[in-house]
């Protein structure tokens, strides 16, 4: 099978890359990149010179670049993305222009082509709030707080009407917050890794009691897989682990695998339009395709400890002042 994956330079997109070039099943991989904020050519250095795979650099925003590798391939998967909610706030515009624009592109040179099937990687993000003690299932309406979330929500419209509409072979899964290695310093896991190590302060928004449910990025790409080789067409899945901790909580659970005190937290204005909850009901993806995760969520943060301790060279460079700003929403990117 062909494979076409967009944004693969990224944090989940090069935990799909080798995954991808690991299997039997993927004879060609296609790694659609623009080199943007996020990405980073070292997250797949270990697969660079594997005979599967091609880097092109690129951009899904540029139609005639994605209609050209979309004729020789069998299936796209969609990870490119703005992801980061705060620079989101900062600049909304990037954000509408790769996950809406960028998305459309990808869809029409698919239904053009006969692709037999187009995969988008998309967020719990896009239902909002989930309160009082409320999981959400796949068919619960959005309602996006932020402009990342707005967008990313747009895009699973696009992907579901081409679904129905063209007969576009389509399949959507929307995963909780992830964590592991390669995962941009910008983020609250390896932030605080990162600023535990130096001994800096680890900022907080408000209250710092807003949860969200982590899962190990092994146990997502090991879904997406699953769902991209069995799921039928039209299905949408999500997927989390049940693993809902708060902020503040994921913070002191590392400080204890680092021996760091607690004196190192440090609780900063909260962000515009921060939801306090989110919770995903992945028991669909569970009882059709037999996917569990195999993670326990302490084992795997300490995994992730030990490999940002041990991997100094990759994030060293990335770690500047906007991965350490104590609140980055205010930055003008």
């Amino acid at each position: 099978m062909r494979v076409l994956l967009t944004g693969g330079l990224g944090f989940i997109g090069s935990h799909l890359v080798r995954k991808f070039v690991a299997s039997d099943w993927c004879t060609n991989l296609i790694n659609l990149d623009n080199m943007s904020f996020g990405s980073n050519l070292n997250n797949v250095k270990d697969v660079e010179t594997n005979k599967k795979y091609t880097f092109v650099y690129g951009d899904i925003r540029d139609p005639e670049l994605v209609s050209k590798l979309i004729k020789d391939v069998d299936v796209v998967v969609n990870v490119a993305a703005e992801t980061h909610v705060d620079r989101s706030i900062s600049n909304p515009r990037p954000f509408v222009e790769t996950n809406i624009v960028g998305t459309f592109n990808l869809l029409e040179a698919c239904r053009h082509n006969d692709v037999r099937l187009f995969m988008q990687i998309s967020t719990d993000e896009i239902y909002g709030d989930a309160v009082d003690g409320k999981s959400f299932n796949e068919n619960d309406a959005f309602r996006p707080s932020s402009p990342y979330s707005a967008t990313k929500a747009a895009a699973d419209c696009l992907v579901m009407a081409y679904n129905r509409t063209y007969g576009l072979n389509t399949i959507i899964t929307r995963s909780t917050n992830n964590f592991g290695p390669y995962q941009h310093p910008e983020k609250l896991i390896p932030k605080t890794i990162i600023r535990a190590a130096l001994g800096l302060k680890i900022p907080i928004y408000g209250t710092g009691k807003q949860v969200r449910d982590w899962i190990y990025v092994e146990d997502h790409v090991e879904a997406v897989e699953l769902a991209l080789l069995k799921a039928k067409g039209g299905k949408i899945y999500n997927i989390s682990a049940g693993n809902e901790v708060s902020n503040l909580e994921i913070v002191k659970q590392i400080l204890n695998i680092m021996d760091k005190p607690i004196s190192l937290i440090e609780h900063v204005e909260d962000r515009p339009g921060h939801d306090i909850r989110y919770s995903l009901d992945s028991s669909l993806i569970r009882c059709e395709l037999g996917w569990a995760p195999r993670h326990n969520l302490f084992e795997a943060l300490k995994k992730t400890v030990k490999w940002y301790m041990e991997n100094e060279w990759w994030w060293r460079p990335l770690a500047d002042e906007r991965t350490l700003h104590p609140t980055p929403w205010k930055i003008k990117w």
